[in-house]
């Protein structure tokens, strides 16, 4: 009887983790699971995965991104650091003669391995199939193998195929590249229609471009794309991401939107050895504004462990840390904070609206961003340095207001005691101000009883 318990106790651990298939929500905003359930998607730019990792290694970094909050990782099948040439960690390259059309089976078991090990813990792997330098070579390693639209066709219908009843896979076509040629668009759209072929249509898919740019500026109107992507990348601090963001959201026919490589912390700022490096507080600046902006998640990044950097290997922009102690850098455990907040509230009624502000502070370090939600139940502004916040509480539209100043720094919070709605300008003051501390206000219906961020569990 024990053994039967236990069985089936174990039978509703694996049900409640388990990772289910993928829609974008009935409004075109957000994502939903099979279930209407809400996906914030939080994902970590893990790109050589499948090519430098151990399977010991990789059950240790996927345990530690589901501990700290990430449902998605973003993972390249024929990877960006010579990935058809140096062989994965058990001798194996991912094609035979670097042929698009042969390949390789004992390296695709080992990817099969890390999609459902990933499964198991209900995450998510955005899969890219190739880098952008095997049809786009303006830069890296190549060689440039997708060189017909038939050859991407091919490769897309049956890596499609090849994971059609894998319900954790979204499919990121692109690899950090942009269209520049016709050559180029039919190359894409082929490998979309193999992979629509393959996989019947049965996953998402979106496009990672250059830095700077979104998949709307070429694709935004092509049935095939189910959400935006952004890139704003690593060029400098305080980067405009609701700009990006913002003009991605306001699009018609409406998709979802995100930002799907900003600046990777522990990298050098503009990619320049003698510059300070992206800390911690630039990778929730980044989120925060993004999020609020109307983004349907987010994607954290780290200059160590894109490139799964350790000793004995050559750094890329410079690594220094190696990619199993990186983990463990802040601005990893900060987007879990921000997963959990976000979730806390109906993350799929918010709204991006800045009208909540009496004021705007600079478009710079001290800009602040807001949302509500579209009952207007509850309001979450982010002020980057502790700025004081003005709001027109006209906006609630509750009588009697409860809230908290998120720290998201911590993930802890602090209450703000019910008070009667004057409907008149008020001022907001964090609890702490000055470089790097930033604080979230949290106003909500007090009717609403929404729980403490500081205290809510991801499921």
């Amino acid at each position: 009887m024990k053994k039967l318990i236990l069985l089936g106790f174990l039978f509703v651990v694996a049900l409640s983790v388990r990772a289910q298939w993928l829609h974008v929500s009935p409004d075109g905003r957000r994502l939903v699971k099979e279930d209407g359930s809400v996906f914030f998607y939080m994902a970590d730019t893990g790109w050589e995965l499948f090519h430098r990792c151990s399977k010991e290694e990789t059950e240790m970094y996927l345990k530690d991104r589901k501990e700290k909050g990430f449902n998605v990782i973003q993972a390249v099948v024929l990877a960006e650091l010579d990935g058809l040439n140096t062989p994965n960690t058990e001798g194996e390259t991912p094609l035979i003669n670097n042929d698009p059309l042969q390949p390789n089976e004992a390296y695709f078991k080992h990817v099969d391995w890390v999609i459902q090990k990933a499964a198991a813990l209900g995450m998510y792997i955005a899969v890219l199939p190739t880098w952008g330098d095997k049809w786009n070579k303006r830069w890296g390693e190549g060689p440039m193998i997708f060189d017909t639209p038939e050859k991407a066709r091919k490769y897309g219908k049956w890596i499609g195929k090849r994971y059609k009843d894998q319900p954790n896979i979204i499919w990121i076509l692109g690899g950090d590249r942009n269209p520049e040629k016709p050559e180029h668009f039919e190359i894409v759209r082929a490998m979309v229609e193999g992979i629509r072929g393959g996989d019947q249509g049965s996953h998402l898919i979106t496009y990672h471009p250059s830095g700077g740019e979104s998949s709307s500026k070429w694709f935004h109107n092509e049935s095939w794309l189910d959400f935006n992507l952004a890139q704003t990348g690593h060029m400098k601090r305080n980067f405009p991401v609701y700009d990006l963001v913002g003009h991605d959201y306001n699009l018609k026919p409406v998709k979802p939107c995100l930002d799907g490589e900003p600046q990777y912390e522990d990298l050098p700022v503009a990619f320049t050895l003698q510059n300070e490096r992206f800390v911690a507080y630039d990778a929730r600046q980044a989120a925060y504004w993004s999020v609020l902006a109307g983004a349907l998640g987010h994607t954290y990044g780290n200059n160590n462990i894109w490139q799964m950097w350790a000793p004995g290997r050559k750094p890329v922009i410079d690594a220094r840390i190696p990619w199993f102690n990186a983990i463990h850098q802040p601005g990893a455990m900060q987007m879990g904070y921000m997963r959990k907040l976000f979730e806390s509230r109906p993350f799929l009624e918010m709204v991006p609206d800045q009208d909540i502000l009496a004021n705007v502070y600079g478009q710079d370090k001290n800009v602040i961003r807001a949302a509500r939600g579209a009952d207007s139940s509850f309001l979450i502004v982010y002020s980057s340095y502790g700025a004081p916040i003005h709001l027109r509480m006209e906006k609630p539209a509750a009588d009697t207001l409860s809230g908290y100043w998120y720290n998201p720094r911590e993930g802890t919070s602090i209450r703000i005691p019910a008070f009667y709605n004057a409907g008149k300008v008020k001022v907001f003051v964090p609890p702490s101000s000055g470089s790097r501390t930033d604080w979230v206000l949290i106003l909500d219906d007090a009717e609403k009883k929404y729980p403490d961020p500081g205290k809510f569990r991801l499921k």
